[in-house]
């Protein structure tokens, strides 16, 4: 087993779920993969188990039903933290995030609790999106600041790298939220303990096979959020206390 683990979270993702393991497995850094299936009607997750016997680095987790981003996370959490992981990856399977920057996250870890790959940092990083979903990104993370105070340039981006010791920080069962708003509450949950938090940049590019998972419901969902973590974090626009690591 290796320290490094890649959860991928997949619906409908067979024409890329085998690219994406065989890149992350030619890497120049060791990794482990756990797919975690939310029993995708067009095979994926069998296309998952045929990879996982053939390759041992490879994991799977199936689910019995499609209900949410953050539910796939948080399943793939527990069982990180049932094994012996020290860095946890959160990552698309739609080749958006390019796993070539995986040993950049690496590196950026040492000194950090949680690694976020920032679509904005030193500029725009993104490639191939319309610019209403463009403004629509950008305007979530100026909002996110304006409520919460906390001073990431990609709050709603996807691609991080946990600390074992920050997860386990976490109560995770008490994670409420699913879609883009789950990438900003575990982000905030982390950041009001005073956990250290750092962006690498990195290259975003709109997928190219399958259907993006965005919905309306989502975006009214982190509209929401971000007052009860102002609330919950007793309406202070700064961490708690620091995290001695």
């Amino acid at each position: 087993m290796n320290k490094t683990l890649i959860i991928v979270p997949t619906y409908n993702e067979r024409e890329n779920l085998p690219r994406m393991a065989q890149k992350l497995l030619s890497l120049s850094v060791a990794v482990d993969v756990l797919v975690v299936d939310d029993n995708s009607p067009d095979g994926t997750g069998k296309i998952a188990d045929e990879l996982a016997a053939q390759f041992p680095q490879i994991n799977v987790l199936h689910r019995t039903e499609k209900n949410g981003l953050g539910r796939a996370y948080i399943a793939g959490f527990k069982w990180a933290l049932a094994k012996d992981y020290e860095f946890i990856f959160e990552m698309d399977c739609d080749f958006s995030h390019d796993p070539e920057e995986i040993p950049n996250f690496l590196k950026a870890a040492e000194k950090a609790d949680l690694v976020i790959g920032s679509r904005y940092t030193g500029g725009v990083r993104v490639l191939n999106w319309p610019l209403k979903r463009l403004l629509l990104s950008r305007c979530a993370g100026i909002y996110v600041w304006i409520i919460t105070g906390m001073p990431f340039t990609d709050p709603t981006g996807g691609y991080k790298c946990f600390r074992r010791r920050a997860l386990q920080a976490l109560a995770l069962d008490d994670v409420r939220s699913n879609g883009y708003s789950f990438q900003i509450e575990m982000t905030h949950r982390l950041w009001r303990e005073g956990f250290k938090i750092s962006e690498v940049p990195i290259t975003f590019t709109d997928r190219v096979e399958g259907t993006s998972k965005l919905s309306q419901h989502i975006v009214v969902e982190a509209f929401w959020m971000v007052w009860w973590l102002l609330v919950q974090n007793a309406f202070r626009r700064a961490p708690r206390e620091k995290v001695s690591s």
